[in-house]
């Protein structure tokens, strides 16, 4: 039994002073008691950790380099372009050390676990390597060596666009039919389970209806019932026309009316909905994937935040692009986004209250539903998914208990983390990660010889 304590803690019933929190052997929560005198521990702000529910982790060693202006107009599909040439020289070894960096970061800013929405199968040029689940097993080792909570994504790549595109270029690295698909989830499954420990998830990710068909996603709704299912969804205004001019609807239109979409599912960005579409994602019961920092660095667009909402509508937040990786600053980003498009101010919620308390409790239940995991409050049986916070950072001065997740979230409180857990595992001590040195180490050796070969 590991005992930590806080001078404060939100708790499913509000702030609460004084506590201390057991976690038993198996990650879990194990008992609350209040009311404790410090006993001179640290003051710190106990909350639950939230999932970071879209990730694509190569990606955060791009970080930098796509912010140069070429020729003409830049847009998604131009970065993406650069994205693909930059894929034709990642190995295997460089996909496992940058994913370790990028889970190391994510638990450094608050992160405790991760969807890894994986689409690098093969190698260069689209050949298989040896093992179908080389680069899953990448994946699943940076996760182990860094104890975050994972939900894998194996993702089904097959086209290059709408209508049944051949693929072409750094695609070729993704494509799997359906039949190597799911040899592909099978062998990504075994290597979850025989190298992770109980809390780690496999589910499924088709990558969106440009990249897949509708006869594959009817197949993979019904022959992976129970699964968590993550798409990408309406980011782009000509991934809609595209989807329009091939299947006479849109894309979050065709995949309400065409499939059971429900709490299982994760519809990543969703940024380009009609009204009546956002209305029928939020009652379907489904999470919508927000990730605000990239969805600003590609110029997608906001999402449709407060109808969303009204309608009952559940969120949570990624670092998709891991351009940055915080916790803090998605969420900023995400109401600042509102507040441009609206011209008003405090817009992501629906009744008075404190927008960071309630941004924050929005994430943590969305997700904690997209990863399929038992977390997301402090509560005894939960896993014990839990940050801390410096109570006496300068940004907390003054502040009310029920002032200080704006402290954090809008008022900048860097190097305001102090711990993380992850399913009782503790990878962050002081603000740095255990690991970080040897991961970190590793990244700058990878990264070193991958920019040899650019």
């Amino acid at each position: 039994m590991t005992t930590l304590f806080a001078s404060h803690a939100l708790l499913p019933d509000g702030w609460a002073e004084g506590i201390e929190l057991d976690i038993a052997a198996d990650g879990s929560i194990a008992a609350i008691r209040r009311g404790v005198e410090p006993a001179g521990r640290p003051a710190r702000i106990l909350l639950s950790a939230p999932a970071n529910l879209h990730s694509h982790t190569f990606q955060r060693a791009m970080a930098g380099m796509t912010e140069h202006r070429a020729e003409g107009r830049d847009n998604f599909w131009s970065w993406r372009s650069l994205m693909y040439r930059f894929l034709e020289h990642l190995s295997p070894g460089q996909i496992e050390a940058i994913a370790a960096l990028a889970f190391v970061e994510m638990q450094e800013a608050g992160f405790a676990s991760v969807a890894e929405f994986h689409y690098v199968h093969h190698r260069p040029g689209g050949g298989t390597y040896a093992n179908l689940a080389e680069t899953s097993e990448r994946i699943v080792a940076a996760a182990h060596a860094t104890g975050i909570g994972l939900t894998h994504l194996p993702v089904l790549y097959t086209y290059g666009g709408a209508d049944g595109q051949p693929l072409a270029g750094g695609q070729l690295r993704f494509g799997c039919d359906l039949d190597r698909f799911e040899r592909l989830v099978e062998a990504a499954g075994a290597v979850v389970a025989a190298h992770l420990p109980h809390d780690a998830r496999l589910g499924i990710a088709p990558h969106s209806l440009r990249a897949t068909s509708p006869e594959q996603l009817a197949a993979l709704a019904a022959s992976h019932k129970g699964r968590q299912m993550h798409i990408h969804a309406a980011e782009q205004p000509k991934e809609v026309e595209d989807v329009v001019a091939w299947l006479g609807a849109r894309p979050v239109e065709w995949l309400l009316g065409n499939l059971d979409i429900g709490p299982r599912w994760c519809l990543i960005h969703s940024t380009h909905m009609t009204q009546a579409e956002t209305e029928a994602l939020a009652r379907s019961g489904a999470v919508a994937g927000l990730c605000p920092i990239t969805e600003s660095n590609l110029g997608d667009g906001p999402f449709n935040g407060p109808t969303f909402l009204a309608a009952g509508g559940r969120i949570g937040i990624g670092s998709d692009s891991n351009v940055q990786i915080a916790v803090a600053a998605e969420l900023r980003q995400m109401e600042y986004s509102q507040r441009l498009r609206d011209l008003a101010r405090n817009v992501m919620l629906t009744a008075p209250g404190s927008v960071g308390e309630t941004l924050y409790g929005r994430v943590l239940e969305g997700g904690a539903q997209a990863l399929g995991r038992p977390s997301g409050a402090i509560r005894p049986g939960l896993l014990a998914d839990l940050v801390t916070l410096d109570a006496d950072h300068l940004n907390f001065a003054g502040l009310r208990p029920g002032q200080f997740l704006d402290g954090w979230i809008f008022g900048g409180a860097e190097g305001a983390v102090r711990d993380v857990w992850s399913a009782g595992r503790h990878m962050v001590r002081d603000g740095r990660h255990v690991a970080r040195e040897g991961v970190e180490a590793a990244y700058r050796r990878a990264l070193a010889d991958l920019v040899d070969r650019i």
